[in-house]
């Protein structure tokens, strides 16, 4: 009975991404107008994508769930780190569960959309006659409910454990959202649970899917040099370069979040978490769409159509 009354911790404070007061104003229009472009700018690929028909194929079809992964798990993180800047956040503890859940939701979805891209690419570039039977319809949706199905067996594996640690002396994280390392600094019962778990889920949620994409070009890679052709050598480079940009800014952040030694600083952590909830989302409808023909198509035909309706 004691150890319940202790540890009824109903509500967190979020200190944010800095405490000192001279940064909060410019920081907070600078990760406003990040969230606005993000939003906009994944939005706006999606609408392209459902509106315009010659972009109905397995490459923009992952796509498609890219833009709706980022757009849903930026809007999951931004909004309450934009109220850290301008008063104190404070969250239930309800609300910082579902927080986490979402966030780890979405982040894991995101692993395994990148993963089903690369192979996308592989299909198309190393088995093109076998493409449309390859990434059939049928394939594509299975892959989907895949990648949907390990993001939700993911947060559910680490709200589960979550929800198991006692927090009964402290309140205030320090971080702009809940996440798990500074969720588990405040408990004041033994974290080695969720830590065994964050090193599974995390190991094999980054792990397998960095694995399969370095293998998908690597033979991607060992085909394109096959080409005898300078430009059929520089299209296939091309379609395969904003793939490896979104990969290595995405892994590379979460690898160095969650695979780094307990020592490091949580100035390190909020860093690397900026880089895959914030600036990522934000960088990879730009990434997809600067220099795609087709989505320049697909723009154009949409404001011709809007300008003459």
């Amino acid at each position: 009975m004691t150890l319940q009354n202790v540890s009824s911790v109903k509500e967190f404070i979020l200190l944010g991404l800095t405490q000192q007061p001279e940064l909060q104003l410019p920081l907070f229009f600078l990760f406003l107008g990040i969230y606005v472009v993000s939003v906009v700018g994944n939005l706006g690929l999606i609408v392209l994508i459902v509106l315009n028909p010659h972009l109905h194929t397995p490459m923009y079809y992952f796509l498609f769930n890219l833009s709706f992964t980022d757009l849903c798990y930026s809007s999951v993180i931004s909004p309450r780190m934009l109220v850290g800047f301008v008063k104190q956040n404070t969250i239930s503890h309800a609300e910082c569960m579902t927080q986490l859940f979402f966030f780890c939701f979405f982040v894991i979805d995101e692993c395994y959309i990148l993963t089903a891209m690369a192979y996308d690419r592989y299909a198309a570039i190393c088995k093109p006659l076998l493409y449309q039977v390859t990434m059939s319809h049928k394939v594509c949706l299975l892959m989907t409910v895949g990648v949907y199905v390990m993001g939700l067996v993911g947060a559910i594996a680490h709200i589960v454990c979550m929800l198991r640690l006692t927090f009964c002396d402290g309140n205030i994280i320090n971080h702009y959202m809940c996440d798990i390392p500074p969720l588990l600094r405040l408990s004041c019962t033994s974290t080695s649970v969720n830590e065994l778990m964050v090193f599974i889920v995390v190991g094999v949620n980054v792990i397998v899917p960095t694995f399969t994409i370095f293998i998908s070009y690597t033979l991607i890679l060992s085909n394109i040099l096959s080409i005898s052709s300078a430009e059929g050598r520089s299209k296939a480079f091309s379609t395969c370069g904003s793939h490896v940009i979104a990969v290595s800014l995405f892994f590379g952040a979460a690898a160095f979040m969650y695979l780094k030694p307990p020592s490091a600083s949580v100035d390190e952590d909020k860093l690397s978490t900026i880089f895959y909830t914030i600036v990522g989302p934000m960088l990879n409808p730009f990434i997809y769409s600067i220099r795609n023909k087709d989505v320049h198509i697909a723009l154009r035909k949409t404001l011709k159509k809007s300008m003459f309706t």
